[in-house]
Parts: C-alpha cells; sequence; structure tokens
C-alpha cells in the first residue's frame, strides 16, 4: 500500500472517530454537490442570526417613536430610513425577522406534525379510519382559507402565538393530503409487503419504510409553505387580525405602512420585500436540495 493510501485511510479514520470532523465533511460534500443549496441554508442561516442578535446589530428601539426624524431616506445614522413615526427602518427589518420567522417556522412544524401523524394513520391503515379522515378533510378545505384564519383569530385573539397557530391548522389539511397521497403508494410495495412477510410490525413498518420515503415530499411542503406562512401573515396583519402593533413585523411593515406610504417614502415597501423575498428564496433553495440529498430515491445521483 502506498503512502499516500495509508494518510487518506488515516484521516478517513480519524473523520469517522470525531463527529465534528464527520458532520464538517458532510457539510462540505453537501455544499459542493448542491451549491445553491447551500447559498439558501446561508442566507438562513444568516437571517436567523440577524433575529438571534438584533439588539446587538442596532442602537434602536423598534418600537420607540420619533416623530422630528419621520419618514427620514436612508443615511448613515438610519441606514434603511424611518418610518412614518420616525421608528429606525434597520431595527424594525432586524426585530420583524423574529416575529416573521417564529410565526412561519412555528405555523409550519406545526402544520406538517400534523400531517405526518393524520396522513400516515390514514393512508397506511385505510379502512374506516381513513375514510372518516378524508370527509373529515374535505369539510375543512370546503372553506377558503382565509375564513378559516379569521374565524380562529377571531376565536383566539391577535397574538403573535396565536397567529401561528391558527396558520398550521390552516395548512394542516392539504399537507395531509399529500402525505396521505404518498403514503398510498407506498403501503402496497414489494419491500412493505416482504416487511409484512417477515412478520414486522405496523409501526415498525411506518418507521423503517415509510416515514424515510415520505420526507421528499414532506421537505417540499415545508420549503413552500414558509414562505407561504410568511406572506399569509402579511395579509392577515394588514386587515387587523394578525401580529398587532407596534410589534414589528415584515409583513406589517410590506402591508401596512409600505403601502400607505409606497410613494412618499418607497423604502418602506423596498426593504421588508427584499427580506422577505430572501427568506422565500432561501427556504426554496435549501429545501429543493434537502429533498435530493435525503430521498432514499436519488441517492447517488449527483
Amino acid at each position: 500500500m502506498s503512502v499516500v493510501s495509508v494518510r487518506e485511510s488515516s484521516l478517513e479514520l480519524q473523520r469517522q472517530a470525531n463527529p465534528l470532523a464527520r458532520a464538517w465533511a458532510g457539510t462540505w460534500r453537501f455544499c459542493r454537490r448542491k451549491p445553491l443549496g447551500a447559498i439558501g441554508g446561508a442566507i438562513i442561516v444568516l437571517l436567523v442570526a440577524v433575529a438571534i442578535a438584533a439588539p446587538l446589530l442596532t442602537p434602536y428601539d423598534p418600537t420607540e417613536n420619533d416623530i422630528p426624524v419621520r419618514l427620514q431616506s436612508p443615511s448613515a445614522a438610519h441606514p434603511l430610513g424611518t418610518d412614518q413615526l420616525g421608528r429606525d427602518g434597520w431595527a424594525r427589518i432586524a426585530y420583524g425577522a423574529r416575529t416573521s420567522l417564529f410565526v412561519g417556522m412555528s405555523a409550519v412544524m406545526l402544520g406538517t406534525l400534523v400531517a405526518i401523524v393524520l396522513g400516515t394513520l390514514g393512508g397506511y391503515m385505510g379502512g374506516t379510519l381513513d375514510m372518516v379522515m378524508d370527509r373529515f378533510i374535505d369539510a375543512i378545505m370546503a372553506f377558503p382559507w382565509i375564513m378559516l384564519m379569521l374565524t380562529m383569530m377571531s376565536i383566539f385573539g391577535s397574538s403573535v402565538g396565536n397567529l401561528a397557530l391558527a396558520l398550521g391548522i390552516a395548512m394542516a389539511p392539504r399537507n395531509t393530503r399529500v402525505v396521505r397521497s404518498t403514503v398510498l403508494s407506498l403501503r402496497d410495495s414489494q419491500y412493505v409487503d416482504a416487511a409484512r412477510a417477515i412478520g414486522a410490525s405496523h409501526l415498525r413498518i411506518i418507521v423503517r419504510h415509510i416515514l424515510p420515503n415520505i420526507m421528499a415530499p414532506v421537505i417540499v411542503l415545508v420549503s413552500v409553505y414558509l414562505g407561504w406562512a410568511i406572506l399569509v401573515e402579511s395579509s392577515v396583519s394588514f386587515i387587523g387580525f394578525g401580529v398587532p402593533p407596534p410589534t414589528p413585523s415584515w409583513g406589517r411593515a410590506l402591508s401596512d405602512e409600505g403601502r400607505r406610504f409606497m410613494f412618499q417614502a418607497p423604502w418602506l415597501a423596498t426593504f421588508p420585500g427584499i427580506a422577505i423575498s430572501l427568506a422565500v428564496f432561501g427556504f426554496n433553495m435549501l429545501g429543493d436540495a434537502l429533498r435530493d440529498v435525503l430521498d432514499p430515491r436519488m441517492r447517488g445521483v449527483s
């Protein structure tokens, strides 16, 4: 064996023994295979970092009014300008990242978790359980999502947590349909039949054979609905049922302040719109790359 081969084998053993080195090697391999996914992940990490470190990134309070400097264009003192109440635009964007990302991620996680549980049970078990769940989902989907949102927000009240809960419940039926259809296509596959033939339990079949193969559509749903949740938050906030003022959020800044002062102060809509666009782009690119990497049917495909 050559010296180079021995050295490569030694480095490989070191990576396997060191979890951090193995994680770094996996991350580097992912970045090389999926550069757009890596860019999307970097954007998401940057947005999350801005949300966490918002107090360190701006000296201004996002809810403090300063009327003498209202509607100032971007300057050294206020890099993203000020709004109609004199609040710093960069502070509103940085702190708004907390609200918008929290609402989007919480709603999508709740809606996806409910969809995975209900869709997997209904699609795999079939029979009366599947029929009852399917009819219940049909009844919910008969109502426009905006009506469901307004009804739930009027019952729960306007707050960030209630908005995330209402969004999650509103998106769960559609996600359940996608998961159920995927499970139905896998339920009678050969490897599931083989697992049944050797005596595997229903739980083992679901965990080992069904769930890994539905991750691809689930990841696509997550990446799509994260952007959708942020946009819906702006729509609901616009009509007064979303994030209550003066809590900063990208959606409220875009649909409320930005819309009313679109021509007088275009930066009020431009910068929140850029933030939303970056978030949607990042989640979509990362989700598409993770789908290709995690889908068992696409492993080994460059």
